[in-house]
């Protein structure tokens, strides 16, 4: 009878141990399934990361040019400003002088 106890412990052993064995694999099928979509996700959001990367040094070098073209424009304004205050008080200057003088009758 010892031995029969021992037989039918033994296998109601491995049999628990069975089904645990059983209810991990499932665990780690289902964690390899996640892993997997992880990994696909992943790789999808460096491309993306990679993608906005590069549009951004296209938007970059597109800011960068209308800045330097800003920056000609801005000094051949502020050159032409000057050249006009310049001429405009020559003209005053000359008005001014005109007016001064006294105009015969």
């Amino acid at each position: 009878m010892n031995s029969l106890a021992l037989t039918i412990q033994c296998t109601a052993t491995v049999s628990n141990m069975g089904r645990r064995l059983h209810v991990r694999n499932m665990e780690v099928k289902t964690l390899r399934s996640q892993v997997t979509i992880l990994q696909r996700l992943l790789k999808e959001s460096k491309k993306k990361v990679g993608e906005v990367k590069e549009e951004n040094k296209r938007l970059k070098a597109l800011v960068d040019s209308y800045a330097d073209d800003l920056v000609i424009r801005s000094t051949e304004q502020s050159k032409t400003t000057n050249k006009l205050q310049k001429q405009y008080e020559k003209l005053l200057a000359e008005v001014k002088e005109l007016t001064s003088r006294s105009i015969p009758k």
